[in-house]
C-alpha cells in the first residue's frame, strides 16, 4: 500500500509539477524522523495544520496536515515537525481543501461598463472567504478567440491567487475552429462557453452551436450554455416596455422560467444528438433542473451548475421601491421567485445538480443606475466570490442537508473532477497543492458591504448572518487569510493549466461505435434498369 501511495505522489508530481519544485530532494524529506529537517534544508514556507478532521469528498478523519513550498507533503496522525515550521491548531475545527468556484466574471467589459472587480480585488476577496482558485470567462475580441486570451492574459497580470479561463464564443468561421484547438492544446483551456441569450452581443444561433458542440467533442473540450431562449427574452422585454414596466421588475418578468426551461432542453437535446457532454452554468429555476434531472436519469452526461444567488436569494428584492436596493439584485438568468430555491438545495444535496459556483460579476450602484429609466440597461451581475463558502456550509450543511464531505465535493472537488486538475486541485492528499482552508462551525459570521473586500459598494447578501466561518486560508502554502487579516501580494497566482479530455469523455467513443453498430445502414439495394 505504501508503495502504491509512492508511486501515486510521483505521478501526480509529473502530470502537474510545480513551478516551485526543483528536485525531487526537496518534493520529499525522507532524512530524520521529522519533517522539517535534514537534507532538504530550510524552507520558508512550511507549515503544519494539528489536530483537525480533515475533509475530503469521500471521507474524513483526524488527521495533522504538513505543507512545504506549496505542496502538501503529509497527512497523517501525530506529525513531528522541527524547527522554523508554522504551526495552526485546527483542534476542533475542519480543514478542509480551498474551494474552487467555476463561475466568475472579473474585469469583464459588459453592457457598456466593466466588473468593478479586477483580478486582484476579486481574487482578495475570494481568498477571505475561503476560495482559492476560480475559473474566469474570457469573451472574445471582435470575435476572436487568441485575441481575448491575450487581453485577459493582460488582466490578470496582478492576480493573487490561481485561476483557470473558458472560452466564450460569439461567432463561428474557420479562424474561431482552427483557434479552438490552438487554445485546448498550447493555452490550458478545455471548456466553452456558448450564450444562448443576449441577443444582438454575445447570443449563438442553434446552427452556431451545433458546431461549437461537434467542435468541442473532436478536441475533448467541455460544452457550456447560458441556457435562456434569447429571442424569447427579447420578445418580453418589449412586452414589458409596453405595458410601462421600466423597473428592476421588468428583468425578471421578461424572462420567466420557462425560457430558462426551454433553452436548458434544447441544448441538453443537441448535445445528445451530437453525443457530447454539456455543462450547464446558473441553473437557476425549477424549468432548467427538470430538464437536468431528465437527461441524467437517461444516461447523458450534463452537469448542472446553481449558483449561490439562486440557492439563497427570491426575487421579491426587484419589487423593492428603492432603486438602489432592487438593481443590485438584477442578474441573468433572473433570481427566482419563492421556491425555487429550496428546489436546487434538494437537486443539489440528491446529486441532481453537481457543484456551486457564484456567477461573480460585480457592478456598483453608479454602473447599475445606467438603468434607472429602462430596465435592459440595468448591468446583469450580482458579487458571490466572497461568500459563496459560508454561505453554502451554513444553509447545506447548517441545515443538516448535506455532510462536510459532500460540502467539499461541492465547493471544491467536483470542480476540479469536471474540469481535469484533480488531484492537483481539490483534495487534502500528500502531493495536491497547498490550497487549505481551516473552517469553524461553532464561529459566526455577517455579511457587510461596510466589510467586503470587493470594491462594490453594495452586496445582495447584506445583514445575512450564520454559523460556519473560514478561519485562515492557505493558498499555493502561503497563509493569506488570518485572524481577520488579509495578506496578499499582486502578481503571485498562478495561471493553471486545465488538459482536455476529463473523465465526462470516458465512453463517448464507445457509445458512437455503438450508435453506428446499430443503424443498420446503409442498406444495399439492387438497381433494376426501367422498361
Amino acid at each position: 500500500m505504501a508503495l502504491d501511495a509512492f508511486f501515486f505522489i510521483v505521478s501526480l508530481f509529473l502530470l502537474f509539477p510545480s513551478p516551485s519544485v526543483s528536485d525531487s530532494t526537496t518534493q520529499f524529506c525522507s532524512a530524520g524522523t521529522e519533517y522539517g529537517v535534514g537534507s532538504c534544508g530550510v524552507s520558508s514556507t512550511r507549515i503544519l495544520i494539528k489536530g483537525g478532521t480533515v475533509v475530503n469528498a469521500h471521507h474524513q478523519e483526524l488527521a495533522d496536515v504538513y505543507v512545504e513550498d506549496g505542496i502538501i507533503v503529509a497527512v497523517q496522525p501525530n506529525i513531528k515537525v522541527g524547527d522554523e515550521v508554522t504551526v495552526l491548531d485546527a483542534t476542533g475545527k475542519f480543514v478542509m481543501p480551498g474551494g474552487i468556484d467555476p463561475h466568475t466574471h472579473l474585469a469583464m467589459e459588459f453592457m457598456g461598463t466593466e466588473t468593478i472587480d479586477d483580478f486582484f480585488s476579486g481574487q482578495a476577496a475570494a481568498l477571505a472567504g475561503g476560495t482559492t482558485m476560480h475559473i474566469d470567462f474570457v469573451i472574445p475580441v471582435n470575435g476572436n478567440l487568441v485575441a481575448g486570451f491575450e487581453a485577459y492574459e493582460n488582466k490578470s497580470r496582478e492576480s493573487c491567487m490561481d485561476y483557470g479561463f473558458h472560452m466564450a464564443i460569439t461567432k463561428w468561421d474557420e479562424g474561431v475552429f482552427r483557434d479552438m484547438e490552438i487554445l485546448v492544446k498550447e493555452k490550458g483551456i478545455n471548456s466553452f462557453k456558448f450564450f444562448l441569450a443576449y441577443k444582438g452581443s454575445l447570443m449563438v444561433t442553434d446552427d452556431l452551436l451545433l458546431e461549437g458542440l461537434k467542435r468541442c467533442k473532436s478536441i475533448g473540450a467541455l460544452a457550456m450554455v447560458h441556457a435562456e431562449n434569447g429571442d424569447a427574452v427579447f420578445e418580453g422585454q418589449k412586452r414589458m416596455i409596453e405595458l410601462g414596466i421600466t423597473g428592476p421588475e421588468g428583468h425578471a418578468l421578461s424572462r420567466p422560467p420557462v425560457l430558462e426551461g426551454e433553452a436548458t432542453a434544447r441544448a441538453i437535446r443537441l448535445a445528445r444528438f451530437v453525443n457530447t457532454p454539456l455543462y450547464v452554468v446558473h441553473v437557476m429555476s425549477v424549468d432548467a433542473m427538470d430538464e437536468i434531472a431528465k437527461a441524467r436519469k437517461s444516461g447523458q452526461k450534463v452537469i448542472g451548475e446553481p449558483v449561490v444567488s439562486g440557492l439563497i436569494l427570491d426575487d421579491h428584492w426587484l419589487w423593492d421601491p428603492d432603486f438602489t436596493i432592487a438593481s443590485k439584485y438584477v442578474m441573468s438568468p433572473p433570481i427566482r421567485p419563492v421556491g425555487h430555491g429550496k428546489a436546487l438545495q434538494d437537486a443539489l444535496s440528491t446529486g441532481i445538480l453537481q457543484l456551486v459556483g457564484t456567477d461573480h460579476c460585480t457592478f456598483n450602484s453608479t454602473q447599475k443606475a445606467l438603468g434607472l429609466d429602462d430596465f435592459r440597461k440595468i448591468p446583469n451581475g450580482v458579487n458571490g466570490l466572497e461568500e459563496r463558502m459560508h454561505l453554502i456550509w451554513d444553509t447545506m450543511v447548517g441545515s443538516g442537508q448535506i455532510s462536510a464531505t459532500d460540502y467539499v465535493r461541492i465547493t471544491s472537488t467536483e470542480c476540479a473532477r469536471i474540469f481535469n486538475i484533480y488531484p492537483r486541485k481539490g483534495a487534502i492528499l500528500a502531493g495536491s497543492d497547498a490550497d487549505i482552508i481551516i473552517l469553524n462551525p461553532n464561529s459566526s459570521y455577517e455579511i457587510s458591504s461596510k466589510s467586503h473586500h470587493s470594491r462594490s459598494d453594495t452586496n445582495v447578501y447584506e445583514g445575512r448572518r450564520g454559523k460556519g466561518k473560514v478561519e485562515v486560508t492557505i493558498a499555493g502554502g502561503r497563509i493569506v487569510w488570518e485572524n481577520e487579516e488579509l495578506k496578499v501580494v499582486p502578481g503571485s497566482g498562478k495561471y493553471i493549466e486545465m488538459p482536455p479530455f476529463s473523465y465526462l469523455f470516458d465512453g463517448i467513443e464507445k457509445s458512437d461505435a455503438n450508435y453506428l453498430s446499430s443503424l443498420r445502414a446503409p442498406v444495399k439495394r439492387v438497381r433494376t434498369e426501367a422498361t
